[in-house]
């Protein structure tokens, strides 16, 4: 796998009415980003147990490409995209990846600390 510099991880909650017009109408707005360079991951998955919260899982190589998204208007017009349908709440963090190594070791164990 690449090296990842930045994960976001982020929800939106929509009336549970407007989902499936939402993800249709913002999907050219991913497909986008995704062409970003740096874009390593820019994933949309709706929630199965929360009716209208979409979850999202991005992952970028470096700062300078998630500062480049920011100023790139598929970032630009998703604020307005998703707002046009209602959003009710909104939550979204980053995280600066400081180690990355696969979860199991070269036996197959599953370790919780870092290894290498």
């Amino acid at each position: 796998m690449e090296k990842t510099d930045i994960i976001i991880t982020a929800t939106f909650d929509l009336p549970p009415e407007k989902i499936d017009e939402a993800m249709k109408t913002c999907k050219p707005l991913i497909d986008g980003a995704l062409t970003e360079e740096g874009c390593q991951d820019y994933s949309w998955t709706l929630d199965p147990y929360v009716p209208g919260r979409i979850w999202v899982m991005e992952r970028w190589a470096s700062e300078e490409a998630l500062k480049k998204h920011f100023e790139d208007d598929w970032y630009k017009n998703m604020g307005a995209t998703l707002n046009s349908f209602g959003v009710l709440s909104a939550v979204s963090e980053k995280f600066k990846i400081s180690a990355q190594e696969p979860v199991y070791d070269e036996t197959g164990t599953a370790r919780a600390n870092f290894f290498s």
